[in-house]
């Protein structure tokens, strides 16, 4: 998964507005597909979204697409110019340091916990999700990657009984997720990822609470760690 840095590719919104599942509500679909295209870059800062086209193109009224956009806007995902335009925002620095900020508190007392339950089901189910991380990341797949290291995450939300935390942790994380996607085509990235999963997946079949705290500590820091690199690469991209 060797890589330089590129710029990420355009907006591509044929890909991200295709038709809804009409069994279910509209406007959490327009949310979640035009967040997934934000996340991705696919849609990235600058790119602008009209209410009218994104209509067409999704077959809804504007009702669905206005309450999607509001809360993008709520997640600093999108700005809102009054009569005038909405546009997908900038990576917010500061927003990003406060998500890491959430998460990492979260998650250290998370594996804490984890690593003193010797749950060795959980322990298999980790050594899952990191093997299929590893066959993304031998094939380049970068989308299916991300989502199999947020499944990773998930799964240890999951096996410490808080979700309602993890889902927490997802509304606020759209700035931090876009360095992330900025930051994972470098280099020695998306190997690293997986060797810090399987060093916290080893801390906590050993029942090493400190040693798994200590690992998640340095793979969560990884990308703000480079922020000065991503920055160097994608100034427009960017803000403080």
């Amino acid at each position: 998964m060797e890589a330089t840095h590129t710029a990420p590719r355009a907006a591509r919104p044929a890909k991200a507005v295709s038709r809804l599942d009409r069994a279910r509500q509209a406007a959490p679909q327009v949310f979640e597909r035009l967040r997934n295209a934000i996340i991705a870059l696919e849609l990235p800062p600058g790119a602008p979204l009209s209410r009218a086209e994104l209509a067409g193109q999704f077959g809804v009224s504007s009702t669905p697409v206005r309450d999607a956009l509001m809360r993008l806007e709520e997640e600093g995902l999108v700005d809102v110019f009054p009569q005038h335009a909405t546009v997908v925002s900038r990576v917010d620095v500061g927003r990003a340091e406060q998500a890491h900020f959430l998460r990492q508190a979260l998650e250290l007392e998370i594996v804490r916990m984890l690593a003193e339950q010797h749950d060795q089901a959980l322990v298999i189910r980790l050594d899952h999700a990191i093997a299929l991380q590893q066959q993304f990341a031998k094939a380049g797949d970068f989308e299916s990657f991300i989502a199999g290291d947020n499944d990773f995450h998930a799964q240890l939300y999951a096996a410490a009984g808080k979700q309602d935390l993890w889902t927490l942790v997802r509304s606020r994380s759209g700035h931090i997720d876009r360095l992330r996607r900025l930051h994972l085509p470098s280099p020695g990235k998306a190997q690293n990822i997986v060797r810090h999963h399987k060093l916290i997946t080893r801390a906590i079949e050993a029942g090493d609470a400190d040693a798994a705290q200590q690992h998640l500590r340095k793979h969560l820091s990884g990308t703000l760690s480079e922020l000065d690199k991503i920055r160097s690469h994608h100034p427009e991209y960017l803000t403080d």
